[in-house]
């Protein structure tokens, strides 16, 4: 079976955590093209996965441009509930999700986008990272975010059981040659979003206007292609 080229070890609170890749000058795209490149046997396992998921429709019912975004209420990693219509009051929100913190392109993207909050905050914008795995993953990934000057305006959110994302068109069920894969790399599915349903979250970034209409949307099977954080915000800014 292949081996990841991260690494990955035991922690008390969350047994799968990987460090914060340090700051890139690079945009996210090249980043995530590096990652793809130390890892060049996985390529075509993956390939396949994403071909059949696009032959699927898997990710294509996704919130389009000049279309209204679904409102939706979810806890923070504290407890508490935001919904996304009290985010808005306050004017735009760029909404991202993501896979979570034992997977080695979010970590990526998260970390650019916590580059990103300063540009965020100047303009007014507040950014919201929605994962569906429990406990440690997602604080994991709000520490990331907390490193900024500016996470004030940034909050990581836990999509339970997938629920906004599958209303979305944003979750699939993985099958069992894919958990069978990462089972191998000592990724546990179950354990990491806390159910045993098999469903994965597609990866996928929205940019809301304040009256919480689609500017920018992208949402791609293909794990390892993300949106460009810059891309985001100049759509918002051209809206």
């Amino acid at each position: 079976m292949h081996r990841s080229a991260f690494p990955l070890q035991a922690n008390n609170d969350y047994a799968i955590i990987m460090e914060r890749p340090t700051p890139s000058p690079l945009p996210l795209g090249p980043q995530l093209a590096q990652i793809r490149r130390s890892n060049p046997d996985l390529g075509p396992f993956f390939d396949e996965i994403v071909i059949a998921l696009r032959g699927a429709g898997v990710g294509a019912s996704a919130p389009k441009v000049g279309e209204m975004f679904p409102d939706f209420s979810l806890p923070t990693v504290q407890g508490s509930y935001r919904r996304l219509g009290d985010l808005l009051d306050k004017g735009p929100v760029i909404v991202n999700f993501s896979r979570g913190r034992w997977c080695p392109y979010c970590v990526h993207e998260v970390s650019a986008w916590a580059d990103m909050l300063p540009e965020l905050a100047a303009a007014g914008v507040r950014f919201v990272e929605i994962t569906g795995e429990t406990g440690g993953g997602a604080r994991a990934l709000g520490d990331i975010l907390a490193a900024s000057p500016h996470a004030d305006v940034a909050e990581v959110l836990c999509d339970v059981d997938h629920g906004v994302a599958l209303s979305l068109g944003l979750a699939f069920f993985a099958g069992d040659p894919l958990l069978d894969f990462y089972q191998e790399m000592g990724l546990d599915m179950h354990q990491l979003y806390g159910s045993p349903s098999g469903f994965l979250p597609v990866p996928a970034t929205f940019a809301l206007d304040p009256a919480g209409r689609v500017r920018f949307a992208y949402a791609d099977v293909d794990f390892r292609e993300r949106a460009e954080p810059a891309d985001v915000l100049a759509a918002l800014r051209e809206g």
